[in-house]
């Protein structure tokens, strides 16, 4: 098979060489580029320099564009034709430029976890990794910026000014949760840690459930919160006893928000809940670890949606906060684990994992579990076409095996289907 470096004679023009069958180089222009996710992120004057420094070229049917196992020094996006994806299982998927799908990269990582055939002949545009990082940025981790687009939002412009000048109330951390985490920096016991669990019956008896339901498979289920603690261990207990908590602070008064609260909190159980299952099928990532980061996810709606608790109803839209939703999510979420001082990698999960491209380690992180699992939790869903696919991002080449395909990934969620189900019901009362 002869692949993409093979196609050019040396010459740095992006990585790609020019060659035998390749004379055509087609130009794009800023519009192409703005299709492109995530290279459209990327500031006005950048996407102009980038189009008139670079072209697409045009690859034969049957040429191979990459192999499984192949290094991924460039990221290679579609712009016109149909590409044959085969994973190292043999499971196939196609993609062609009218596909939603289109907009997103054929691979993202750094080692490629499929082979990508030309089934028609194909324009296609290399962009270097580095590029694609470029749209990582901390600017915003401390700071609000409000864009032009959302001058309209009252609620928005409100809730950032207040957020700005540091008068929006961050939900405290439950009190039983604070005690085990302060207490075990001191190194405590699993006898100590029990003390305290047991100071709140509540959190005792559900950490029992949790500890019986199909999340830990055992033989003998556990009767006490000692057994419970014991079968989970310390860390892993820590972990939950904070993912037990916080039902405690997505709650309402008026009904409207209320419904938003429930509905948060419901999808944050099942990011959560497809974390800890992905974390034990990679078993590189701590799966009480990766359930209190799925739960997380979101936390920075909270705030928000407290903060607009206190306004009167007619003061903003549905439209309006759903917008204000999806804004303040990612630094409002950071802020709220800093002052709870969550480490690093977990305060950076609300910020990163809605960023399919994120690539901040070298190995599998609890980041990467949780990137995994949201768009795990797209499965199945009408618009699944708008997402990229498992396979190319990221976070799936850093797998041991590398073969989250569709139909792997599904049969992952089948397998773990009563697991989930449980633990959204020990979970959610």
């Amino acid at each position: 098979m002869a692949l993409i470096p093979d196609f050019f004679k040396s010459k740095k023009t992006n990585g790609i060489k020019k060659g035998v069958g390749m004379e055509v180089a087609e130009t794009i222009s800023v519009d192409d580029l703005k299709k492109l996710i995530p290279i459209r992120q990327l500031k006005p004057e950048f996407l102009e320099t980038f189009a008139l420094e670079h072209k697409a070229k045009i690859f034969p049917k049957g040429a191979t564009l990459f192999a499984a196992g192949m290094p991924a020094n460039n990221v290679y996006f579609l712009l016109q034709g149909e590409v044959k994806l085969t994973d190292q299982n043999g499971v196939s998927y196609t993609i062609d430029n009218a596909s939603p799908k289109s907009r997103f990269a054929l691979f993202a990582g750094t080692v490629h976890t499929t082979t990508a055939i030309a089934k028609t002949d194909v324009s296609i545009l290399a962009v270097s990794q580095k590029i694609m990082q470029m749209h990582q940025t901390d600017k915003q981790v401390q700071q609000l910026e409000l864009p032009p687009k959302y001058t309209n939002n009252r609620l928005l412009q409100l809730f950032v000014q207040n957020f700005s000048n540091d008068e929006v109330q961050i939900p405290a951390m439950p009190d039983t949760a604070l005690h085990l985490r302060k207490s075990m920096q001191q190194e405590i016991g699993v006898h100590e840690a029990v003390k305290i669990i047991q100071l709140d019956p509540v959190i005792s008896g559900k950490l029992i459930q949790v500890a019986n339901c199909p999340l830990y498979i055992t033989q003998q289920p556990a009767k006490s919160c000692l057994e419970a603690v014991n079968r989970i261990g310390l860390i892993g207990t820590r972990s939950l006893v904070t993912t037990l908590c916080l039902k405690q602070i997505f709650n309402s008064k008026k009904p409207v928000l209320k419904k938003y609260m429930d509905a948060l909190w419901k999808r944050s159980i099942y990011i959560s809940s497809i974390s800890h299952v992905l974390a034990k099928e990679t078993g590189k990532v701590d799966p009480e670890e990766a359930l209190l980061a799925g739960l997380v996810v979101d936390i920075g709606i909270i705030p928000l949606l407290s903060f607009t608790d206190n306004l009167p109803d007619g003061f903003y839209t549905e439209a309006e906060l759903k917008e204000a939703m999806g804004f303040v999510r990612g630094v409002v979420g950071r802020r709220v684990l800093e002052r709870w001082d969550f480490p690093e990698e977990l305060a950076d999960i609300p910020l990163y994992s809605n960023d399919w491209y994120q690539n901040r380690s070298k190995d599998l992180s609890v980041l990467d579990v949780v990137v995994l699992a949201q768009l795990h939790s797209k499965i199945g869903q009408k618009d699944n076409q708008a997402y990229p696919a498992i396979s190319s991002i990221p976070a799936a080449s850093k797998l041991n095996d590398a073969t989250l395909s569709p139909e792997h990934s599904l049969a992952i969620l089948h397998d773990a289907k009563d697991k989930i189900n449980n633990a959204l019901r020990a979970f959610s009362h």
